[in-house]
């Protein structure tokens, strides 16, 4: 909205003066005459200084006044500061994982079954299943004996002490998690090698929603798939593979959105 401003000195003979005393700007028409209603001046001074401002816009251009300034610059604030969490949060999960990785690629798998008990013993828990799947060659029945031997020597030993009965409960405790590990891994292994075939299927189709829910009709979309699917997005960014990653996170949604139903 547009406002113009004009001043107009007063010669007041009266103890007021009325609007209809200022005079119009030049080619207002009366139609558009403001109302200023009754204006009182204090005539102390013979001569005041009036400025008086008016909206004028006629013909509707400018169109009416639109407010919420404040509030879209407040958004935009929040959206910034939302932004800056995210990229400070990506970048402190990236770092994580890259010490994950490193720490990963410094352990050594020992040679001997008693130096691959204290290697597990040590590994912390979220890099279980990891491990597992590392040394699954490894973890065969002659190592699940041994383990089992060492927890009878010290379960039916003749005089046990506090570390004896500490060690015993360790022992257990992983000879659970790696048998169910085990199991677990060797599950996911055969089902990995189906979900190779529907990912590759996946990967090959011209219409990839078509076949998508042909394989949904089927029961083929699974966690499998989408571990695999997972590893291979990994495997794209570390070698830079930007496109393929975009390419891969978006089938990785279409399957997500279809597990979820």
């Amino acid at each position: 909205m547009a406002y113009l401003c004009f001043p107009k000195l007063l010669t007041c003979q009266k103890s007021t003066c009325t609007a209809s005393s200022i005079p119009l700007p030049l080619g207002m028409p009366k139609s558009h005459s403001p109302n200023f209603g009754a204006l009182s001046f204090n005539t102390s001074t013979l001569r005041s200084s009036v400025s008086c401002c008016v909206g004028w816009d006629p013909e509707g251009i400018l169109g009416p006044p639109s407010g919420g300034h404040i509030a879209r610059r407040e958004f935009q604030k929040r959206f910034k500061e939302d932004d800056e969490q995210r990229d400070a949060l990506q970048h402190q999960l990236r770092q994580e994982r890259d010490r994950r990785r490193a720490a990963r690629e410094a352990r050594v798998v020992p040679d001997t079954a008693a130096d691959l008990v204290e290697y597990f013993l040590e590994t912390e828990a979220p890099e279980i299943e990891y491990e597992i799947a590392r040394c699954r060659p490894r973890l065969n029945q002659d190592f699940l004996e041994y383990l089992q031997a060492e927890m009878a020597t010290l379960r039916f030993a003749l005089s046990r002490t506090k570390e004896m009965d500490d060690r015993l409960v360790e022992l257990e405790a992983l000879h659970k998690v790696l048998t169910e590990g085990i199991e677990a891994y060797d599950r996911m292994a055969v089902d990995i090698i189906g979900a190779k075939d529907r990912l590759a299927k996946i990967l090959a189709s011209k219409d990839k929603k078509a076949t998508l829910l042909e394989m949904v009709e089927r029961n083929e979309l699974d966690r499998s798939l989408l571990a695999l699917l997972d590893e291979n997005i990994v495997a794209a960014q570390a070698a830079s593979q930007e496109q393929a990653v975009l390419f891969m996170e978006k089938i990785r949604a279409a399957i997500l959105k279809y597990l979820t139903i």
